[in-house]
């Protein structure tokens, strides 16, 4: 595969890249080049961490990138997840790791790694300390969001330590590419600050998507999301697993799937700040060629939608109602989630994991 052809593919994950030129040059001087992504362990999975997970790495892998998926079990607890219990983590950071193992990902080419393990080499404290050593107290908590906090939530000294780890992970894992969310460009940034300053490199940052939550924010947010940066305003906007009804999970049931689907918003005519529309654009549309949507006849009856801007289209016009979008999007989350599902249902580790992990409050 040739340099744009792979700089194409990694484009489709990237809803923001720094820099493209950077990205370009990578790809022209180094075979696989290697990106990381990282996840708290806290609690039980959904559809984006999951699913739309694996969509992503599966792109960057056929580009020729070498992926390391972290399950950062020390910084979830830096953050005071699942109450600061690290036994719990733990078992979250196994929970986790089969959940990618079962959601499509190509694990035969990807590098899991444990921030548990990591934790054990001196050399990656001295990078702790270097990056530290380097940043204000200011600075460090202007990257709150980074641990889903606002600056005034960052009041544990752990949460000051979290970003210094998150930016020495980079180069600890010589990640030439941050491949997070959106949520996070603002510590890959202070990584692209600091990193020449220790004779580290400048890492090319590929933020994805972040999926809407499920349900209708409040006027009240709304306006205050109006005055917002985009990414802040994505941020606002996200699913989140401390609430249940915001997301689908990859172990939800097909009746949790519909129930949720049912009750999400989803505007008639409204294409923007649609989470149904866009779990259609970014999840759907990408394991599907198409989007059968079944109608009553005197609607005009079952219509098959090839694309998302076809889709889009028509929604836009008002030709798809609500109602019969929501039931085939349900059909074809459940299609996804299955095999997932059975994966936990079958596999005598995975099942006992799941237990566990359900039996754990989440907290923020």
């Amino acid at each position: 595969m040739d340099t744009e052809s792979k700089l194409e593919l990694i484009k489709q994950v990237g809803e923001e890249i720094i820099t493209e030129e950077e990205l370009r040059s990578l790809l022209e001087t180094k075979k696989h080049p290697i990106a990381y992504d990282g996840f708290e362990p806290s609690g039980n999975v959904h559809i984006a961490q999951g699913i739309l997970r694996a969509i992503n790495v599966n792109k960057l892998l056929q580009a020729g990138i070498h992926f390391k998926m972290y399950a950062a079990d020390w910084h979830a607890w830096a953050n005071n997840k699942l109450g600061g219990d690290l036994e719990k983590i733990n078992v979250c950071s196994n929970y986790l790791i089969e959940v990618w193992k079962a959601s499509g990902m190509d694990i035969d080419k990807v590098e899991f790694v444990r921030a548990s393990d990591v934790v054990n080499s001196m050399d990656y404290w001295k990078k702790v300390m270097q990056i530290a050593r380097n940043s204000t107290i200011q600075r460090i908590v202007r990257t709150g969001q980074i641990m889903g906090r606002s600056e005034s939530e960052v009041q544990q000294a752990s949460q000051i330590l979290y970003p210094c780890m998150q930016a020495a992970d980079i180069f600890h894992l010589k990640a030439d590419i941050c491949q997070l969310g959106m949520d996070q460009r603002k510590v890959n940034v202070l990584a692209r600050e600091i990193g020449p300053k220790l004779g580290y490199w400048k890492p090319v940052v590929v933020s994805h998507h972040m999926l809407m939550g499920l349900q209708q924010i409040s006027h009240e947010d709304r306006l205050e999301h109006g005055k917002m940066s985009a990414v802040d305003r994505a941020i606002g906007m996200k699913m989140s697993k401390s609430k249940p009804d915001s997301a689908i999970f990859m172990t939800d049931s097909e009746e949790d799937i519909k129930r949720k689907i049912a009750k999400a918003y989803c505007p008639e005519k409204q294409v923007e700040d649609n989470p149904i529309l866009e779990y259609c654009r970014y999840i759907i549309f990408e394991r599907f060629s198409e989007i059968m949507i079944e109608r009553p006849e005197k609607f005009g009856g079952t219509i098959i939608m090839e694309s998302y801007g076809q889709l889009a289209g028509h929604y836009d016009n008002g030709s798809i109602h609500p109602i019969d979008l929501k039931n085939a999007v349900a059909s074809y989350l459940n299609e996804l989630v299955k095999p997932v599902r059975e994966h936990f249902e079958k596999n005598k580790r995975a099942k006992e994991l799941l237990a566990h992990v359900k039996g754990f409050q989440v907290t923020r």
